[in-house]
């Protein structure tokens, strides 16, 4: 059957009212949504506008204290911290100007107080001895802390005003330097032949390098101002065979740190620096920055040697008033020896020092006690300028040392300077890492050569077969100068910073200390090497932990400064905590 034909008159009158309501609804629909996704992306975009100005304003703040900051840091390093509390009033006038960068119109700068063109500037703690924080972690130092805060309001924009404040607390630090199993001034090059174990901090002002033949493990951590290389100096000729995966990180190791500088003034070269090992002109200012660093105003006793002539004094301490007659400093003191230094290719006409009878004198004599208020002696200064030819040289020698004068003691002199035999230590820990009957000690020099108890002065000539070393035990901070690489020979590196002239095959020098090198050698600059010169001891080494009390650090242990920072806060603005 045929259906019939769909007509009009079919379809009911709502049909179309319904298809146009349907088409003003979806419409609606699509246009609510329209203006949604456009009120959305303006208001993204306003957001997104005011982050990257609270952003910028931020940045604008934080550059406000790092200005303060670095002036701090400056005054800090040339002149203490009485230079920067004095001068608290004009930091906290310091902020970033428009004559600086014309970027800095846009912002408006104030404390947190509200005072305009003003930064918080204030100190939170006064200087004690407390742990360092950041990269020094670890380390104690006679530390002060102050808190800068700035508050920046950007001047552009619509809206409510953007502000922010920013907060960094630093710790203005004077660091002993012998809290570090290692310190260098200069690059500091570690390339061991036998496996190696570095159990304190390390630190170097310029590059470490490192290229050791067996592994070289750093158990605490690694910090550089300049860079750490796993390959040797650019100056050192040696060709290695080397092992895989050498160099052990077990601490943080971080390179491009700030440099930790001996406060002796505006030019702090290692040229500079040597001169704490020499006395002061007449007309120098004992106080002056080098003045204060110098060995020779730190010590309590003061020894010149001269042509024909021994002087002995008192210290600074009553401006080397008191003299110590020939009767009296000849107990201790001997300037007739002479040896054979193989590496220098020299005779050594010493000034010996023996500390056995310096301690027995300082127990008991009547002119420096009542000056040190009935004390023992605790460091001595010792110069020998004897003119000497092209084949002798002078220098001072330590022996009979294996205790130490109560308080302990420190050795200082421009010289080349010789340990003889077992030094601070007792007889119970001899060849131990064991320092807890040892008292503080360092040795300062020009360069510092251990002699084991083994060595005779009369056959120093002969080849090394005759030069036999027996077992050694030195615990002491060691301050000496180095040779570097220079391209034709190997300095050495940290592995032979005391030098050695007798045939240690087969035995043990049992060192505990630290490493401190702050300038190159002035007198003893024959180069690391030569086959007749020594063969290298069974290195037992350690850092000596009795340095991380300040209470056990050496007589006159030098101090570094450092600004240390602590925090760093986003603030709201008008806050300081």
């Amino acid at each position: 059957m045929q259906l019939p034909p769909c007509t009009r008159s079919d379809r009911t009158p709502t049909d179309g009212g319904y298809a146009l309501l349907l088409v003003l609804c979806l419409s609606a629909v699509g246009f609510m949504a329209l203006a949604a996704a456009l009120d959305w992306c303006m208001t993204n975009a306003t957001l997104n506008e005011r982050s990257n100005t609270y952003n910028s304003t931020v940045a604008a703040a934080e550059a406000a204290t790092e200005k303060v900051i670095a002036n701090v840091g400056q005054d800090f390093q040339s002149q203490g911290e009485s230079l920067v509390w004095a001068n608290l009033s004009n930091y906290r006038g310091q902020i970033p100007l428009p004559g600086e960068t014309p970027d800095w119109a846009r912002y408006r700068f104030s404390d947190a107080a509200g005072n305009l063109n003003r930064t918080y500037v204030q100190r939170l703690a006064a200087a004690s001895y407390v742990p360092l924080q950041s990269q020094y972690a670890g380390i104690y130092g006679l530390a002060s802390t102050y808190r800068v805060v700035s508050n920046a309001r950007y001047l552009g924009g619509s809206g409510a005003p953007v502000q922010a404040g920013v907060r960094q607390d630093i710790q203005l630090a004077s660091i002993p330097v012998f809290q570090f199993a290692i310190f260098y001034s200069l690059d500091l090059e570690i390339n061991p032949g036998p496996t190696m174990a570095v159990t304190g901090r390390v630190h170097g002002n310029a590059n470490i390098n490192m290229q050791p033949v067996n592994t070289l493990t750093f158990l605490s951590h690694v910090t550089a101002a300049g860079s750490l290389i796993q390959n040797k100096h650019t100056n050192d000729p040696t060709v290695r065979s080397l092992a895989s995966s050498a160099v052990v990180f077990l601490g943080e190791h971080d390179a491009n740190v700030g440099s930790l500088t001996l406060p002796i003034g505006t030019n702090n070269s290692p040229e500079a620096v040597r001169a704490i090992l020499e006395p002061p002109a007449l007309s120098e200012n004992p106080d002056s920055p080098i003045g204060r660093q110098r060995f020779y105003n730190k010590t309590d006793l003061v020894v010149l040697v001269s042509n024909g002539a021994v002087r002995v004094t008192s210290g600074l301490l009553n401006n080397f008033g008191t003299s110590i007659p020939s009767n009296q400093f000849g107990l201790f003191l001997n300037t007739n020896s002479s040896f054979f230094n193989k590496r220098e290719g020299r005779m050594i006409l010493t000034t010996d020092l023996d500390v056995a009878q310096l301690k027995l004198w300082s127990e008991t004599n009547q002119l420096l006690r009542p000056i040190l208020g009935e004390r023992d002696l605790r460091s001595i200064f010792i110069g020998d300028y004897r003119t000497q030819s092209g084949s002798t040289e002078s220098g001072v020698r330590v022996r009979n040392g294996q205790t130490l004068p109560s308080l302990g003691l420190t050795v200082a002199t421009p010289n080349p300077l010789y340990v003889l035999g077992n030094y601070n230590a007792p007889a119970a820990h001899l060849g131990t890492t064991n320092t807890s009957l040892t008292r503080p000690a360092a040795l300062v020099g020009d360069s510092i050569s251990v002699l084991s108890s083994a060595w005779s002065d009369a056959n120093s000539t002969l080849s090394l077969a005759s030069r036999t070393a027996a077992d050694t035990t030195v615990n002491a901070a060691l301050l000496a100068g180095i040779v570097p690489s220079s391209g034709s020979f190997y300095s050495g590196g940290v592995e032979n910073l005391p030098r050695f002239l007798e045939n240690w095959s087969g035995r043990k020098l049992a060192y505990n200390g630290s490493m401190v090198v702050m300038f190159l050698s002035r007198l003893a600059v024959a180069p690391w090497g030569g086959s007749d010169v020594y063969n290298p001891p069974n290195r037992q080494w350690t850092f000596d932990l009795n340095f991380m009390d300040v209470t056990k650090l050496p007589p006159g242990t030098p101090e570094v400064r450092a600004l240390v920072r602590a925090q760093w806060t986003a603030l709201r603005a008008g806050t300081v905590d």
